[in-house]
C-alpha cells in the first residue's frame, strides 16, 4: 500500500475528500485518540457517492475502508484504521492532523500542474452544494462552498481566481467564509474546468443547461 507509486490525479481528489469533510488523527500525536481517517457522508443524499469515494481509497492504497452508519442519523463513515497510511498522509503528502480550524491546508505539491481543480471537485463534492436562487422571476444556480478559518481560505480563493472563476467571498461569522460562483457561466466554467464527483451534483445542473 503505502510505498507504491500512487495516482497523482486520484490522490488530489482525495485530499479535496479529506479537507472536506475528513478527520485524521495519530495516537502518537495524542494518546487519548486512535489511528484513524473518517470520512462522513449524508447516508441518504450521498448514497453513490460514498461507494465512488471508497472505489477511490481501494484503488490508491489498496485498503478496504470500512462504512459504518449511525443509527437514527442520517449519517455514513468510512474508516480507515492504518498507522503507515496517516503517517503517510501526513508526514510525505503534508496534511495535517484534525482538527482543521485555524490548520488545515492544501500540501503546496497539489497547488499547481492542475492538481488544485482536482483538490477542489473534493472538497466541494463533500462540502458544497448548489443552490438556485431567484433575481426577479428568473431562477438562476449558485456554487457555494463555506470553509472554516485556515489557510485553506485563501487557497481556495486563489485557486478560482487563478483559473477566472468570478466569485465572491462572505464573512458569515466565527472566522468562516462562503465562497459563491453565480450563474450559468460560472457553472459552465465550473463543469469544464472542475467537473463533480458527486453525482447529487450532477443530478441538480441539467435544468439550467
Amino acid at each position: 500500500m503505502v510505498g507504491k507509486k500512487v495516482n497523482t490525479k486520484k490522490l488530489a481528489e482525495f485530499i479535496g475528500i479529506l479537507l472536506g469533510d475528513g478527520s485524521i488523527s495519530l495516537k502518537a500525536q495524542n494518546p487519548n485518540l486512535n489511528n484513524r481517517l473518517k470520512i462522513s457522508f449524508n447516508s441518504k443524499d450521498d448514497s453513490e457517492y460514498i461507494f465512488y469515494v471508497k472505489c477511490i481509497i481501494e484503488d490508491l492504497f489498496e485498503i478496504e475502508p470500512k462504512l459504518k452508519y449511525r443509527k437514527n442519523e442520517n449519517t455514513a463513515d468510512l474508516f480507515i484504521f492504518k498507522k503507515d497510511l496517516i503517517v503517510f498522509l501526513t508526514r510525505d503528502i503534508g496534511l495535517k492532523l484534525s482538527p482543521k480550524w485555524n490548520n488545515a491546508e492544501i500540501p503546496k505539491r497539489f497547488m499547481s500542474n492542475d492538481l488544485d481543480l482536482l483538490v477542489l471537485r473534493g472538497y466541494f463534492d463533500t462540502d458544497g452544494c448548489l443552490v438556485t436562487t431567484n433575481n426577479n422571476g428568473r431562477i438562476y444556480p449558485r456554487l457555494e462552498m463555506k470553509v472554516s478559518p485556515s489557510p485553506m481560505q485563501k487557497q481556495f480563493v486563489d485557486i478560482l481566481r487563478k483559473y477566472n472563476f468570478r466569485l465572491g467571498v462572505y464573512h458569515i461569522g466565527k472566522g468562516k467564509v462562503r465562497i459563491q460562483l453565480n450563474g450559468k457561466e460560472q457553472l459552465r466554467r465550473w463543469i469544464n474546468l472542475v467537473g463533480f464527483g458527486n453525482i447529487k451534483h450532477r443530478n441538480k445542473i441539467n435544468r439550467f443547461l
